[in-house]
């Protein structure tokens, strides 16, 4: 059965990130940075079956932007252009691609999402397909897509996308909360992926959309924290992730009681989390 799943992550140079060293990771590749001195080499990894950077419509062809094909020279552009201790250095969508088709049809999804991307928002945009690692769900093969939160010019990095501009930003050039595009991005994957499976032949189909909006009444799967699924997968189960199954169970048997008892779970587990 086919399924969706985007994920939007940050690089921040609050939160101790390094985008060179993501780009590495996720390209294979080694790369060093220019601003620390530190080198990041995963060019050892096996499971990356294509990595590619896609520049934005109309500059492809243009030998002035030939370096932001360069993958260190693209992050060390970034990390330079963030110059505040909380700067934005990249972002990443992550997504699940469908093991219903081809690996080379994988591959191109992944590529008409980053050309999509890069088209709207005139940032670079860095994907890499990976297949399942060993021992993981034979079925789990997926994309990282690198994007740069500065526009690409001849010249490097200039203004900042409309994806990373303010609030206060946005409004000025009377453009809609940055919300709207996070949603633009989560719908457009889906027809993305949809198109890719009716070309496939295959019938089933993915939604973007909550439960809730399909008008479905119940919970989506449960979904365990990055560093949680690692250790899981490595240690066994853990306490963490105990308590997040036990949360989605009182929630399914509320659920199942009405929306009166749904409702007294939510409220209570929200007081709890805050």
């Amino acid at each position: 059965m086919a399924k969706y799943f985007l994920l939007v992550k940050i690089f921040s140079r609050a939160k101790g990130s390094r985008i060179t060293r993501a780009a590495a990771y996720r390209a294979g590749e080694r790369i060093r940075d220019e601003r620390t001195s530190e080198s990041y080499n995963y060019s050892d990894r096996k499971d990356i079956v294509h990595s590619e950077i896609i520049l934005p419509e109309g500059m492809a062809k243009d030998p002035n932007t030939e370096w932001a094909r360069d993958r260190a020279k693209l992050w060390n552009a970034a990390e330079k252009a963030g110059t505040r201790r909380n700067s934005r250095l990249g972002r990443e969508v992550l997504v699940i691609l469908p093991p219903e088709i081809s690996a080379a049809k994988r591959t191109e999804l992944a590529r008409r999402f980053a050309v999509e991307l890069a088209a709207k928002y005139r940032g670079a945009v860095d994907f890499a397909v990976h297949e399942p690692r060993a021992g993981s769900d034979e079925r789990h093969h997926h994309a990282h897509l690198l994007m740069t939160t500065r526009e690409v010019n001849p010249k490097g990095l200039g203004t900042r996308t409309i994806l990373d501009l303010s609030g206060t930003e946005r409004r000025a050039r009377g453009l809609g909360p940055s919300k709207t595009d996070l949603l633009w991005i989560r719908e457009r994957w889906a027809e993305l992926t949809n198109g890719a499976l009716l070309e496939a032949g295959i019938t089933d189909r993915v939604d973007h959309r909550s439960y809730r909006l399909q008008g479905l009444n119940r919970d989506p799967t449960v979904a365990l924290p990055q560093k949680v699924f690692y250790a899981e997968r490595k240690h066994g189960r853990t306490r963490a992730g105990d308590e997040i199954r036990a949360r989605h169970r009182e929630r399914a048997e509320a659920r199942a009681k009405g929306n009166e008892a749904l409702d007294g779970v939510l409220r209570k587990q929200r007081l709890l989390a805050s």
